[in-house]
C-alpha cells in the first residue's frame, strides 16, 4: 500500500464521541477495513472532582465533539467515516480533510512512540533542553513506560535529582 496512515480529526455531535468510536470500530470489523482505518481514539484526561464533599477521579474528554482516527485516506475510507452515524465531518476544508502533523500528534500524545535511547543507568549524559540545559548528570533510573529518565545533576556543589523526558538528554 503506497499511502501511509495519518491521524485525522473527525467532528461529531456533542456527547456522541464514544458512540461514533464504537460504530466506526464495528464498521471496520464488519467490512474488514483494518488496513484503511487503523486506530480510533478519544483523548481523555483524569481530573479530580469534588461532588457532595467526596473527592474522586473522573475521566474527562480533552476535546468534546471530536474523535481522532488513524487512517489511509481513500474514497472508501472517507465515505465510511463521513457516513458513520453521529459524524458531522472531518476537520479541514470540505473538499479534503487535513491530517495532523507529526508535531500535533506528538503534542496530543496520541501515539506512544518508543524512544530509542543510547545511554544506560550509571552513564553520564548532557541535558539538551529545559531549565537544566547544558548541565551534565548521571543517569539514576530509566522509566520506558512513562518515557522519563531520572538524572542526578551536580550544581552549585550539590547533587540535585531531576526527572526529565527521555529526549531531553543525550549521552556524552
Amino acid at each position: 500500500m503506497a499511502e501511509e496512515a495519518c491521524w485525522y480529526v473527525v467532528h461529531t455531535y456533542s456527547g456522541y464521541e464514544n458512540k461514533v468510536a464504537t460504530n466506526l470500530e464495528t464498521l471496520v470489523e464488519n467490512r474488514r477495513l483494518h488496513d484503511l482505518i487503523q486506530e480510533i481514539k478519544i483523548p481523555t484526561e483524569i481530573v479530580p472532582e469534588i461532588k457532595d464533599g467526596v473527592k474522586r477521579e473522573v475521566e474527562r474528554k480533552l476535546f468534546p465533539g471530536y474523535v481522532l482516527v488513524k487512517m489511509v485516506m481513500t474514497d472508501d475510507s472517507w465515505y465510511v467515516v463521513r457516513n458513520t452515524r453521529g459524524v458531522t465531518g472531518f476537520v479541514g476544508p470540505s473538499s479534503k480533510p487535513v491530517p495532523l502533523t507529526e508535531e500535533e500528534v506528538a503534542a496530543l500524545g496520541v501515539e506512544t512512540r518508543e524512544a530509542a535511547i543510547d545511554y544506560k543507568v550509571g552513564e553520564n549524559v548532557e541535558v539538551t533542553s529545559g531549565p537544566l540545559e547544558g548541565f551534565i548528570g548521571v543517569v539514576e533510573a530509566i522509566d520506558m513506560d512513562a518515557q522519563k529518565v531520572k538524572v542526578k545533576v551536580s550544581m552549585f556543589g550539590r547533587e540535585t535529582a531531576a526527572e526529565l523526558e527521555l529526549v531531553q538528554v543525550k549521552p556524552l
